[in-house]
């Protein structure tokens, strides 16, 4: 487990693959012997998010103290530039390595050019909608707007790596395919190369079921909270933009909030029955709300009563 106050370098020296996810932070090198901490507020990212994402690709360690400290700007910022490192370099490059290590004019070779292309769509176009569908949804959450009937479910249902037809390339390179000593050198560095981006796709797949998913779905209940709250306020605001209640109607819902009947209330104000009545009718017409509950929350959103005193 690597903590705030280690040493950026030494994390390196432990683990060279965290040289892939500085890029993906934003982090550049040149950061001296600073500590963790110090480099992630020196670069503006969040050092909490930076080590779990650390710590999870590295050790697989998924027991975050709490999801509602990872910062969602910052995840989406590093699967951003992930996307960004393999579909604008990873991918082209090892078609390069492919080209140079295999014959074109035979027949074996471009089939199984034709299968690293058929591969390369398959994730080019997974991660297109992620960037089309997924990631613009987000940010309209971090902005506090709820967007129409999409949620991260439906996202993480269809969420899947697309491996089959990589774990067929190598099989074929592997058992089938003859080739010189020089084009046996370039095919086993493309392999090593067509490993180690496997493994990369299934922890960057991975960092999204366990720590994105997560995160999205606790801003989900969050937004969905504000939501309801800003419906609420919304409602009792467009309510009082219209008639205002006299001091009687005040007192009248002040009664009502303290659990009063109308006799009660009647005896308290001195007026009869009819009037407390009378006064109710009114107030459902000016407030269109109707139940104790309701005159309640617009009790205390308006200081009529302090929501100390209510027997909620």
């Amino acid at each position: 487990m690597y903590e705030a106050d280690d040493k950026m370098i030494s994390l390196i020296r432990d683990n060279y693959t965290v040289l892939q996810s500085l890029g993906s932070f934003g982090i550049n090198l040149g950061f001296g012997d600073k500590t963790v901490r110090e480099v992630c507020e020196d670069q503006h990212v969040d050092t909490y998010t930076f080590l779990a994402v650390v710590n999870y690709t590295i050790n697989g360690h998924r027991d975050f103290d709490d999801i509602e400290r990872l910062s969602i700007p910052t995840l989406l910022q590093y699967l951003k530039a992930s996307h960004e490192y393999y579909l604008d370099f990873q991918l082209p490059f090892i078609r390069n390595e492919l080209v140079q290590a295999l014959d074109e004019s035979d027949n074996l070779a471009r089939l199984i050019l034709k299968l690293y292309d058929e591969y390369a769509h398959s994730i080019r176009q997974h991660m297109k909608y992620e960037e089309k569908m997924v990631f613009p949804y987000v940010e309209s959450l971090i902005e506090g707007r709820v967007v129409g009937n999409y949620d991260i479910e439906t996202f993480s249902k269809h969420h899947h790596q697309i491996d089959n037809k990589l774990r067929e390339l190598k099989s074929i390179i592997i058992k089938y395919l003859p080739s010189d000593g020089l084009h046996n050198n370039q095919l086993s560095a493309t392999l090593y190369d067509i490993y180690n981006n496997e493994e990369w796709l299934a922890l960057h797949a991975d960092v999204e079921d366990y720590l994105f998913l997560p995160a999205i779905r606790w801003l989900e209940r969050k937004s969905k909270q504000n939501d309801v709250s800003v419906k609420i306020s919304n409602m009792i605001s467009k309510n009082t933009e219209g008639e205002s209640l006299s001091e009687r109607e005040k007192e009248v819902i002040i009664g009502v909030v303290q659990g009063m009947t109308n006799k009660e209330i009647a005896d308290h104000l001195f007026i009869s029955i009819n009037t407390v009545i009378t006064h109710r009718r009114n107030i459902a017409k000016k407030l269109q709300i109707h139940s104790p509950a309701g005159l309640t929350i617009y009790a205390i959103v308006n200081n009529l009563v302090d929501i100390s005193s209510v027997d909620l």
